[in-house]
């Protein structure tokens, strides 16, 4: 990989990546790594995201589960954009 990423996805199958650098901010270009199939995409984060936080890395529509790291990780309880902050304020645990 020639690019440093911005944040990591396990499987293109995933909805999600986890960004791993410090001070992601709204409006900027990312560079995510898709380890499993080692490539890279890029596209525009559309709010600032924590190092450790999970971004959507497609669009996800309300009610849809969510896949990190090849796991079903909970559920989106509003539609979120690719770009955005995946976090509590719109995504829940299936498990209560």
């Amino acid at each position: 990989m020639s690019e440093t990423p911005h944040f990591v996805v396990h499987d293109e199958g995933d909805s999600v990546g986890v960004v791993v650098v410090e001070g992601v901010k709204a409006g900027q270009d990312l560079v995510g790594w898709i380890m499993d199939q080692d490539r890279t995409i890029h596209f525009t984060v559309k709010d600032d995201i924590p190092i450790g936080h999970k971004l959507a890395i497609r669009d996800i529509e309300a009610d849809s589960t969510v896949i990190k790291y090849s796991v079903d990780i909970g559920r989106t309880i509003s539609p979120i954009a690719q770009g955005e902050h995946l976090h509590v304020h719109n995504t829940k645990t299936k498990r209560w």
